[in-house]
């Protein structure tokens, strides 16, 4: 066991993992110590449907990834990642046989969109053209420490007055009124209202338009691509990127506390007794719930953090739902066999009732549904002529076992069934994730909540994890949250480890008694009860 070193990363999640590779391009001695055997966290796959049946346990499709800067720039394909993409990015399936598909290139996207509805080919092709001019200026914005001053100034010069205030309405407006303002037909409004539900604001919520314009713009500029061979094999290819630096890991083993002296985080203690000394810095990829009540400990926590976890937010649970199929799903519509993604279970109308159940804590009858065709993105998941298929549904927080559950996957296949009649037919095996299953696999993912924390507006930017700074840093010194409940959260890009480990090599250059004493009496009077 390693006894000392300048760093310890807590969870080897996509977050820790490049937390770990950017200290140790920093050339720091880092060890990351992992819970569970494997590394990955949310990414991560298995066979457990049937022998040749590759199941991705959590996420699945990359999008951000793809996109992101942070985990471009690590170039994992020479550490043996390579990136699949199905024949169509998206689709969203209707029970009327109907559906809107996402195609790579924008042209066939907006062609297909003026059939339903002409001159709303021209109005994709135009926030395609939106997106051309802000992307790396924006991507930058998004997935830097907060404020983003350097990027938002770029993008600022780029967009002008008049565009700058276009999108920063954009990044308020809800997505139902969106679709409504941009377009006449339901296809395209379908597809970024369905990309918008991958996060927790429901479509008519300020705020949703934004994420689902950027998964769909992203899905139109880099597609929704997935690691050959399964999610692990891109957990896999960052752990050898980390450990070709020198970073070590320490898997199999709980971290049950930080070791907090003096102000400062020392090192942490792990399950067995043993404990690892930090030179210099501890970083967790964690929720921030679990990070300050768990292992700092609430007895250590000023009362100002205790009133603002208290009315921490989790974004929704989540029911996951794998079948292995004797061949390709039977689509009622033919155009969706090539999408590697396709969304089902409402209309236009059933988002919007969809996301009240949820609000209300009801139990959705008309769940919505994300649906993955892993075969068709990547040939190598099941055996020839056969299908790996997944869907996960949102629901409130609750008892999601026994009857309830089973109940809820019968409203599931229901779905598919309907939009893809003989589905039950094909389906050799199956295996279902309740919000339990899902958090006893990934700890992270409490009670099924994927986000690590609602992206609601209220908890986000400055607002995340807590009313603050919008940075990695705590009130700790020397310790930084670097998992998802940090800006800018959910999502595999690698941004919040990322940022917490610049963050915490810049605390020991020359700035970094500043940057200390700065964030000290910063911290105090955020924290200061009212």
């Amino acid at each position: 066991m390693v006894q000392e070193a300048d760093a310890v990363v807590v969870g080897a999640g996509p977050n820790g993992l490049v937390a770990a590779i950017a200290l140790g391009d920093a050339g720091w001695d880092v060890v990351v110590v992992e819970a569970h055997d494997e590394v990955g966290g949310a990414v991560s796959s298995a066979e457990v449907l049937a022998p040749g049946y590759v199941t991705d346990l959590f996420s699945a499709f990359y999008p951000l990834a793809a996109a992101s800067p942070v985990i471009t720039g690590l170039d994992l394909p020479a550490h043996g990642l390579r990136w699949e993409r199905a024949p169509d990015v998206v689709g969203h399936a209707l029970d009327d046989g109907d559906a809107a598909v996402l195609h790579h290139d924008p042209a066939d996207t907006a062609a297909r969109l003026d059939r339903e509805a002409p001159g709303d080919g021209d109005a994709w092709l135009e926030l395609v053209r939106q997106w051309d001019s802000v992307r790396d200026p924006l991507l930058d914005a998004l997935f830097t420490p907060f404020p983003p001053t350097t990027a938002a100034a770029r993008l600022l010069r780029r967009l002008g007055t008049q565009g700058t205030l276009e999108l920063a309405r954009l990044a308020v407006t809800p997505v139902r009124r969106f679709g409504d303002e941009r377009f006449r037909g339901k296809h395209a409004p379908l597809l970024f209202t369905g990309n918008a539900m991958h996060s927790d604001v429901p479509p008519d919520g300020a705020g949703s338009a934004i994420f689902g314009w950027l998964l769909v713009m992203l899905g139109q500029d880099v597609g929704f691509p997935v690691p050959q061979g399964g999610a692990g094999q891109l957990a896999a290819a960052m752990r050898r990127r980390a450990e070709s630096v020198g970073v070590q890991f320490v898997t199999g083993t709980r971290v049950t506390g930080v070791d907090v002296r003096g102000r400062r985080a020392r090192g942490v203690r792990l399950a067995d007794g043993s404990s690892i000394q930090a030179r210099r810095a501890v970083l967790a990829d964690v929720p921030a719930p679990t990070l300050y009540r768990d292992l700092v400990g609430e007895d250590r926590l000023p009362s100002g953090l205790r009133r603002d976890l208290d009315r921490f937010q989790w974004d929704n649970s989540t029911i996951k739902v794998n079948w292995g199929l004797s061949s390709p799903v039977p689509w009622a519509n033919p155009d969706l066999a090539g999408s590697g993604t396709v969304h089902l279970g409402v209309d236009l109308d059933g988002f919007v009732d969809f996301a009240a159940d949820l609000s209300t804590h009801r139990e959705p009858e008309r769940p919505f549904l994300l649906f993955g065709q892993m075969t068709t993105a990547d040939a190598t998941r099941s055996p020839a002529g056969t299908e790996s298929t997944w869907a996960y549904t949102h629901v409130p927080h609750g008892d999601w076992t026994g009857a309830r559950l089973e109940r809820h996957v019968q409203r599931m296949e229901d779905a598919v069934e309907r939009v893809a009649p003989g589905f039950r037919d094909a389906v050799v095996a199956r295996h279902v994730q309740s919000p339990g299953d899902l958090e006893g696999r990934d700890p992270s993912l409490v009670g099924g909540a994927i986000n690590a924390g609602t992206s609601g507006l209220h908890q986000q930017l400055f607002f995340r994890p807590t009313p603050g700074l919008g940075r990695p840093e705590t009130f700790v010194d020397g310790l930084y949250l670097a998992g998802a409940s940090a800006h800018p959260g959910g999502g595999v890009h690698g941004a919040c480890g990322w940022n917490a480990a610049r963050v915490a090599i810049a605390a020991q250059g020359w700035s970094g008694p500043v940057r200390r004493r700065l964030n000290r009496t910063v911290w105090g009077r955020l924290l200061t009860p009212p």
